[in-house]
């Protein structure tokens, strides 16, 4: 187990050539929509759940041989994860969130409950990390052709047009009234930068109050909540159970290999990178996360992985560390010790890139470089 120091790690590998994101995208394999109960590799014993949702496959993993109702309530954790979609997306024109973007700069939009305090903590981050996470910043994400998925190099002017509607100071909220109103036209919202954690955050209050304790949820392998533990049985079990599910960092560079294990408890897991949604130009990449308080593309960072009590918060902040880079994301966690983080970052001679962790217990981490075996599943 790598020795840490306090809470600032730094740790060294190889020549980063994508993010950690891309490195995990291999490790899952495919589900099957619906309910399922798949013939996995001897020792896993897991009961998958899963549907397409927010442009990626959501997923609930269950104990076999647990309560009778597992199915019935993932399938009802799933058809609600259906429904967040329809209220959050900024693509539908008749969601809750293109609601607001259209009304909210001609008067206060009354919201749900549950949706308002979600822009409520939006809005509190962004506070909270100096403007690093700002679900305003729409406009920017429209200029730099990221919300076609077609990067565009805009001109200085096109990006201080764009820059004059970003800020979630000019969102004023009303707690008494539940109400949302922009201060100037043009603002935008788009809560996709924890749209997923929040969903997981929901589908697991359908378990839950369903009775059952032991599960995983995942968005896309990038955002995962984890309750209870699995319990690992047959011919590949570990002889030591360990309390918990284990979660696979893989090497950004060899997917193959683990980078490190996490013991994920009561707990909640959320991913940012670059790898998927970037463009070249001049020989310079350009990443889909884009830094509010200067209007382009965040740099020097590869990737970042969040461990939060929620998913919604686990999701926000590794977009917010993926822009404030791996110092500013340290003292964070060292401010808010529920909080940890992994920040792998772009460096320098033959290590090639750094990784940063932060915030974790002795007994829930460690870097452990081995052959992932074929049934593990990994996320990122």
């Amino acid at each position: 187990m790598a020795k840490r120091s306090s809470r600032r790690e730094f740790l060294r590998g190889g020549p980063a050539a994508e993010s950690l994101a891309e490195a995990i995208q291999a490790a899952m394999p495919p589900a099957t929509p619906g309910a399922s109960s798949p013939q996995p590799p001897s020792g896993t014993y897991l009961i998958h759940v899963s549907r397409q949702a927010m442009a990626c496959q959501f997923e609930a993993l269950f104990n076999a041989g647990g309560p009778t109702e597992v199915t019935t309530a993932g399938v009802q954790a799933m058809e609600l994860v259906g429904a967040l979609e329809a209220q959050l997306s900024y693509f539908r024109q008749e969601s809750d969130i293109s609601r607001i973007n259209r009304t909210a700069a001609l008067e206060a939009v009354e919201v749900e409950p549950r949706l308002f305090d979600l822009v409520t903590l939006a809005v509190a981050l962004y506070r909270q990390t100096g403007g690093a996470y700002d679900i305003t910043a729409t406009s920017l994400w429209e200029v730099w052709g990221f919300a076609r998925r077609k990067g565009t190099l805009p001109d200085d002017e096109a990006i201080a047009r764009a820059r004059a509607h970003v800020g979630s100071d000019l969102v004023e909220l009303d707690p008494d009234r539940r109400t949302v109103r922009f201060r100037r036209p043009g603002v935008k919202l788009n809560l996709g930068s924890l749209g997923k954690g929040y969903a997981l955050d929901r589908a697991s209050e359908v378990l839950e109050a369903a009775g059952i304790g032991d599960f995983l949820l995942h968005a896309g392998q990038s955002s995962v909540l984890a309750r209870g533990s699995r319990l690992e049985t047959g011919p590949l079990a570990r002889a030591e159970s360990r309390p918990g599910w284990t979660v696979g960092i893989p090497h950004p560079l060899r997917p193959d290999r683990r980078w490190a294990e996490v013991r994920l408890q009561d707990r909640a897991l959320g991913t940012s990178g670059g790898a998927f949604q970037s463009f070249r130009h001049g020989g310079k990449r350009y990443v889909h996360i884009l830094d509010p308080r200067t209007g382009r593309p965040a740099q020097g960072t590869i990737a970042v992985t969040v461990f939060a009590p929620t998913a919604a918060l686990a999701d926000a902040l590794s977009t917010a560390f993926f822009v404030m880079g791996p110092e500013p994301a340290r003292q964070y966690c060292t401010e808010h010790p529920e909080i940890a983080a992994v920040v792998f970052c772009e460096g320098r001679g033959q290590a090639g890139f750094e990784v940063h962790t932060v915030g974790f217990a002795e007994d829930e981490f460690r870097v452990a470089p081995t052959r992932v075996p074929p049934n593990e599943v990994q996320f990122g």
